[in-house]
């Protein structure tokens, strides 16, 4: 078989092998088949379920409205696939084109598709996070046993962390009329991921809606009884806090231990890769037959100054596994650059929360439409003299329109009137987004440099 034959071979008959069975990994297994790939598939999760959907479960699951058992991802098309779940990877070899396996087995490969995503970063302090009433919110089986003690009415709730996960399962536990006290280490909730304008304004939301809000307050310790049951929390300010339910949400952490020593460009902020999906190596050299998709990825983005970005998105997540197979089996000539527009959407205390962009490369906002005041508004951000990013509150209506304005590379501050404009949106203001450098869990998007080698952010161990 000639060079080229073989190439075409590979790409249509050969052994594909995807590490991660969530929402990219089935995505992407299902685009494989459409556009012909006919070869051998396996899909590798570390959950014993099939791919499910997330959203939900800090939404619809926490308030009984759904069991997390209910929450399936939806099938394209009917895969004629290997499911090889409730084994997790441990290590990759390149050379051998190898996937280690928990169970000792291996998988070979002539493609392989990584989209392990991210979990939930635990509690620091071992002895306390095994108390009982300590949870996290990322699995479906976390749903479920948060669910259950919710449903048993605690005398309070305490969430460790107000990012967009925080704030809602706080938001689902006042709508179950529990008492709930929110510990923020920032200025405000969502500051991470929208900047002290905005997060002023989701605090006075939480506020109205009875949250117990503390906002610069770390927790510093959780204490149990002698049976093992959370009691007590105590705070940075001195003061402490009884409660039965601790519900640790201190943001994500990507899914690359097991790539330890494999030779890929993988770390703390995910695998990085081309705007065609496919991985780098630690030398900064691009592979051919190793890709990334979805909340893993470090990717390059050409609206955002090719910096790399590391998006926790639905919607990225199924565009970048669509490109990622498509290019798996497609020749040079026929690739194409994953260049979704980031968008993310919340819904929290009544309030539809949604974004497009980048808010975090904000330099500066403008309230563009509406007002603060009324949670009902518009931000506009700016970096560099051009709009980045946009952010509204119940106001939806608008995302389309500022989409087109980041895809143009339209001037900030925007140079149009606008009807409905207050007095508090007639200039910019600073973004206030708190200093990079330190640790956070709230964005859910991170730049993380121009280089795939670029670590700009280090974590540091700390106290919630």
């Amino acid at each position: 078989m000639s060079g080229d034959g073989a190439l075409a071979w590979l790409r249509r008959e050969g052994r594909i092998v995807i590490v991660g069975a969530s929402l990219a990994g089935l995505r992407a297994a299902e685009t494989l088949r459409k556009e012909g790939f006919t070869g051998s598939l396996t899909l590798i999760g570390d959950e014993p379920h099939e791919p499910y959907d997330r959203p939900p479960l800090s939404k619809q699951v926490l308030l009984g409205h759904a069991t997390a058992d209910r929450t399936a991802l939806p099938r394209r098309l009917a895969l004629d696939a290997h499911w090889r779940l409730g084994v997790a990877a441990t290590g990759l070899d390149m050379a051998a084109k190898r996937v280690r396996l928990a169970d000792g087995d291996e998988v070979e490969y002539d493609r392989l598709l990584i989209a392990t995503g991210v979990h939930a970063r635990p509690w620091p302090h071992k002895s306390e996070a095994e108390l009982d009433g300590v949870f996290v919110l990322r699995t479906r089986d976390d749903a479920a046993r948060l669910q259950r003690r919710l449903a048993a009415s605690p005398r309070r709730v305490l969430v460790i962390g107000a990012g967009f996960t925080g704030s809602e399962i706080a938001s689902a536990c006042r709508e179950r009329g529990l008492p709930v006290t929110v510990a923020e280490r920032g200025a405000a909730p969502l500051v991470g991921a929208l900047g002290g304008v905005i997060g002023r304004a989701a605090a006075d939301l939480q506020r109205e809606h009875g949250v117990d809000l503390r906002c610069g307050i770390m927790v510093t310790a959780l204490e149990g009884d002698a049976p093992g049951r959370l009691r007590r929390a105590h705070l940075s300010d001195g003061t402490t806090i009884d409660t039965d339910v601790a519900v640790v949400s201190l943001g994500a952490t990507r899914n690359t231990e097991w790539l330890a020593g494999s030779g890929l460009g993988a770390g703390p902020r995910g695998i990085a890769c081309d705007a065609g999906c496919r991985a780098f190596d630690v030398r900064g050299i691009v592979t051919d037959d190793v890709f990334v998709a979805g909340d893993v990825a470090r990717s390059p983005h050409a609206l955002f100054g090719y910096q790399f970005l590391s998006l926790e998105h639905w919607g990225n997540a199924v565009a970048q596994a669509e490109t990622a197979a498509h290019n798996m089996i497609s020749s040079s000539s026929e690739r194409r650059p994953h260049l979704w527009v980031p968008a993310f959407w919340s819904a929290q205390f009544g309030v539809n929360i949604k974004s497009v962009g980048v808010p975090s490369l904000g330099e500066e906002v403008i309230v563009a439409q509406g007002s603060l005041s009324d949670r009902r508004f518009t931000c506009v951000y700016g970096y560099q003299g051009r709009v980045i990013a946009a952010v509204t509150f119940d106001q939806t209506k608008w995302l389309e329109f500022y989409q087109r304005q980041i895809e143009s590379a339209a001037p900030f501050p925007p140079d149009y009137p606008s009807v409905d404009r207050r007095p508090e949106g007639l200039r910019p203001v600073p973004a206030e987004f708190p200093d990079p450098s330190l640790p956070t869990h709230g964005p859910s998007v991170t730049v993380s440099g121009y280089s795939p080698t670029d670590q700009r952010i280090t974590f540091v161990p700390a106290h919630a």
